[in-house]
């Protein structure tokens, strides 16, 4: 696992004669004596972060950040793509670091471990804080467990899903941007079939997607044809979503873009890392997942080709007009492991640590980096300046996997000046909450779900990827949909309409 640790080692010498103690003092440099060091009284913290970046925060960055803070950070990145396989393993081994961070997608797999007293309720203590005591209340409701409170929410707009487009390949092949599903499949064959990038060679393909049905391509592609979002209510019962008419429209527009080539025909297999070099380096066209990584692969893609132009659309008109997925607006908790954390004494002192990353210079180090290196202050406005992007990319934007309630803290400086990307995928993510899907299970409580999600859903991933590749027909997915059923998912069901029932007699009391 990946490992990154400011903590120094400290070489405690006892009964050691005079003369033999200044002779190893003179002849190591890297002695440091614990009495004189008040260093050593910092609180150490070990956190398991995932990495979103090619590379983890300079040195200098974090050194900056526990002098702020007067913490000794031990902070283990991993990258986000094999990130639920090493959070899983430091779970079932009982090896977690102090504080964990679980994807929202990944909650449902540590609540059997919260539930069994794994990891500390924090809500107690959260008045004690100036900044802790003023996280949103419905947010922290939605990341309850049997109405108790364990995590610190990182926060995030309710959708920021849209398509990243090479621009100079539409100008090269004289096609507008698309707003339909039609315009674009026509686009994506376009850039596989008539040499967008002008090379004279038939190098290029459409689309380029990542072994993950939600924030790859497939579960935005399907909420542009109507697809509910993980379950549709009707009538007071709860349907799947892949039981809808919309989930096999959207399997079957992956499997023609599959048949035809549009799409890198090892997708099922693709890591995030591979998806996004591919569209780095030209390979492909299209990039369907989060706007906001706009501007981190423009950076790079210009690294490779200066010519590179992308363009943002989060508008795709589909049977039903504009849908897009939504989340609720935590995209994951940082948890408190009890083993790690004896003590109250010392869970107070963790909690201080990211009560403290709350103020205004811990928050801005953060969020943009030095003042004078990553970017500027004018009228008291921050400025991002273009040729410091790559260097805040570098050296400060894994920061963000760190910051807690981010989006409402009021402490971090208002920016007068983004760069483009950033500020356009912004604004289309303000515009996607006017046409948003929520799913209606998210205040909502199965047991069976929260022990069986994983083994369910894995039946259903397969079966998705077996029907797009040709492996299996309608019939033999309709067939692993009841197999979902009869493995829990009926059971899944009852226990959400059972729920519901509950929600509406306690609203009417």
């Amino acid at each position: 696992m990946p490992r990154v640790s400011t903590r120094r080692t400290t070489l405690r010498f006892f009964y050691v004669p005079v003369m033999l103690f200044f002779s190893l003092l003179i002849g190591c440099s890297n002695f440091r004596p614990a009495q004189t060091d008040a260093r050593d009284q910092r609180p150490y913290i070990s956190i398991l972060a995932p990495l979103h970046f090619p590379q983890q925060p300079s040195q200098e960055v974090i050194a900056e950040l526990e002098g702020l803070t007067g913490a000794e950070l031990d902070i283990r990145w991993v990258p986000e793509g094999v990130y639920t396989d090493k959070m899983n393993t430091a779970l079932t081994t009982n090896s977690l670091a102090k504080v964990t961070f679980v994807k929202f997608t990944d909650y449902s797999l540590v609540k059997n471990a919260i539930k069994s007293g794994e990891f500390w309720e924090i809500e107690p203590y959260l008045d004690q804080f100036p900044n802790l005591s003023k996280l949103n209340p419905s947010i922290l409701q939605q990341t309850a467990v049997e109405g108790k409170i364990y995590g610190l929410y990182t926060e995030r707009p309710s959708s920021r899903q849209g398509i990243i487009i090479r621009k100079d390949w539409l100008e090269n092949l004289q096609l507008k941007e698309p707003h339909s599903l039609d315009e674009l499949y026509e686009i994506l064959k376009q850039f596989t079939y008539n040499d967008p990038d002008q090379n004279g060679k038939q190098d290029t393909i459409g689309l380029v997607d990542r072994n993950d049905l939600v924030y790859g391509v497939f579960k935005t592609l399907s909420s542009y044809f109507g697809t509910p979002n993980n379950w549709e209510l009707a009538g007071g019962e709860f349907i799947p979503e892949f039981e809808t008419e919309e989930y096999m429209d959207t399997m079957n527009f992956m499997k023609k873009l599959y048949d035809e080539r549009l799409i890198n025909q090892d997708f099922a297999l693709t890591s995030k890392e591979l998806q996004r070099d591919s569209f780095i380096r030209g390979y492909a066209g299209v990039y369907i997942g989060s706007m906001t990584d706009a501007q981190r692969l423009s950076i790079e893609a210009h690294a490779v080709n200066p010519k590179v132009e992308l363009a943002l659309i989060n508008r795709i008109k589909g049977p039903k007009g504009y849908k897009v997925w939504s989340i609720p607006n935590y995209n994951g908790l940082y948890l408190f492991s009890k083993k790690a954390i004896a003590t109250e004494e010392e869970l107070k002192q963790v909690l201080a640590f990211f009560d403290r990353t709350m103020d205004k210079d811990v928050a801005n180090l953060m969020m943009y980096g030095v003042e004078g290196r990553h970017y500027e202050i004018v009228d008291g406005k921050v400025i991002l300046p273009e040729e410091t992007s790559r260097l805040r990319v570098d050296e400060v934007n894994p920061l963000y996997s760190l910051m807690i309630a981010n989006v409402s803290n009021q402490n971090i400086l208002e920016v007068a000046q983004k760069e483009e990307l950033t500020e356009l995928a912004e604004r289309l993510s303000e515009d996607n909450e006017s046409f948003l899907v929520a799913d209606p299970t998210v205040h909502l409580s199965s047991d069976t779900y929260d022990e069986k999600n994983a083994e369910l859903s894995q039946i259903i991933t397969d079966a998705t990827y077996n029907y797009i590749l040709g492996k299996i027909t309608a019939e033999g997915f309709k067939q692993e949909t009841l197999k979902w059923r009869q493995s829990g998912g009926d059971l899944i069901i009852q226990e959400y309409r059972e729920a519901l029932e509950r929600e509406q007699i306690r609203e009417h009391e």
